[in-house]
């Protein structure tokens, strides 16, 4: 008989050998490819009920109260816990939304079992059939998608969609083999998953530690310390200012020339400042930049909205940005280096929030007659030069570190989907795999 290597990541066992089918026929889905022989295809609507119309819409004080006990499942699975529920027992969930369907490392269904609530972005299915619920939400985490939904958007998995899905059937007891055999395997790569982002974590908790303690108390521990005269900031070096931003930076509003050229810049709370067009493939599209703001290569862009979640970064680009920013040019000698690791190592966060304005958080907007009166350190232009060098160096590392994990972290839900994939569809045989 033919063996199919397939690579556990197991770091105990390493390369594990699993077996092949003796026989296989088509499966006539496109995603299912061959079967094993004695395997069907059967559609979703003929092995599960469709509750969608049973939901009972939560009012708004429901949704308020502190008091939450019934988990509340949305798209992307549980969003949170309310009082009320409407479900109780053993269902399949799987979300409508198309995000999950462009990114196969992310479960589109999942089983909820208990009193719950479902909002309007997933579909219920109650198993009726004498199959394993859990086979069943396997498979509908390796479909196609693309193969099934049919709206203009492309992005919606409707009820409709959703009941011409087939997917494929072994007799029970092989459904229930290979159940026991996913929920085990992927139960052990999910916790080896949670470790290296627990690992990530902790890398991130290291380097925010690091810059906050570098940008505030210098590089020598045995320099004479003074007040900052700012709380939460503490003591500074003795030789060390505190400046207001505006003595520091001004506020720039050069508009671009008609039918530019130039490159179109955006700033982001994970990432900082990057030309628009690395991100076009998300959507992030712009028909024109007529208006917007010029950017020079060492202005600081600001987001006014977001700026208190992290939203400022230092342009290393010329080019044009949304005139719905702020761009902040240096007006004294200083490393604008030492200052986007000030302003984007979280330490400012809070005061940014503090001298935002709007009548409600989310329409909160740092203005830059408010952002000029924040005092920032400032160390003389060598130490700053002298702790950007050391940083970059430091930071350097940790980040090769945490870029380490994270492609292990994607590789495992590679893996994962990978491994559900294949024996959902009868590619590798486990039945008797321990």
């Amino acid at each position: 008989m033919r063996t199919y290597k397939y690579k556990l990541w197991n770091h105990r066992k390493g390369v594990g050998i699993m077996k092949r089918y003796p026989k296989y026929k088509e499966g006539g889905v496109e995603w299912i490819g061959k079967m094993p022989s004695h395997w069907q295809t059967t559609a979703i609507k003929h092995l599960t009920k469709n509750l969608d119309g049973k939901r009972i819409p939560l009012s708004g004080e429901v949704r308020a109260d502190q008091k939450r006990i019934y988990p509340y499942y949305g798209a992307n699975g549980i969003i949170d816990y309310v009082e009320d529920y409407i479900f109780e027992g053993e269902h399949i969930l799987i979300g409508e939304d198309g995000a999950p369907f462009f990114d196969k490392t992310r479960e589109v269904s999942l089983l909820a079992s208990g009193k719950f609530w479902v909002n309007n972005h997933c579909h219920i299915l109650k198993n009726i059939g004498t199959s394993d619920a859990r086979f069943i939400v396997h498979c509908l985490n390796s479909v196609d998608y693309f193969e099934y939904i049919t709206g203009s958007t492309r992005d919606k998995l409707t009820q409709a969609d959703l009941n011409r899905i087939k997917i494929p059937m072994p007799n029970y007891e092989e459904q229930a083999q290979i159940a026991n055999f996913l929920d085990r395997k992927t139960g052990q790569i999910d916790e080896l998953t949670r470790i290296k982002e627990r690992q990530v974590e902790l890398l991130q908790e290291q380097r925010t530690a690091l810059i906050n303690q570098v940008v505030t108390k210098g590089l020598d521990p045995t320099v004479e310390m003074k007040p900052s005269g700012v709380e939460w900031i503490g003591e500074i070096p003795a030789h060390w200012e505190m400046i207001n931003t505006k003595y520091l930076f001004r506020l720039v509003t050069e508009p671009a020339p008609k039918n530019n050229n130039y490159e179109l810049l955006s700033i982001y709370t994970d990432i900082g400042v990057k030309p628009r067009k690395e991100l076009e493939e998300r959507g992030n599209r712009a028909t024109t930049t007529d208006g917007y703001w010029l950017v020079k290569k060492g202005d600081f862009i600001v987001n006014k909205l977001l700026a208190w979640m992290g939203a400022i970064g230092l342009s290393n680009y010329e080019g044009v940005t949304s005139p719905a920013y702020d761009i902040l040019r240096k007006i004294r000698p200083l490393n604008e280096r030492f200052y986007e690791y000030l302003f984007r190592c979280g330490l400012y966060f809070i005061e940014f929030k503090k001298w935002s304005r709007g009548i409600m958080e989310v329409r909160l907007r740092l203005y830059f007659d408010q952002f000029g009166q924040i005092p920032l350190v400032f160390p003389p232009v060598d130490e700053q030069n002298k702790i950007v060098n050391f940083l970059d160096h430091k930071t350097g590392h940790i980040d090769e570190l945490i870029s380490t994990e994270q492609r292990k972290i994607e590789l495992l839900k590679e893996y994962r989907q990978s491994l559900i994939s294949e024996a959902v569809t009868g590619k590798i045989d486990v039945r008797n795999e321990v």
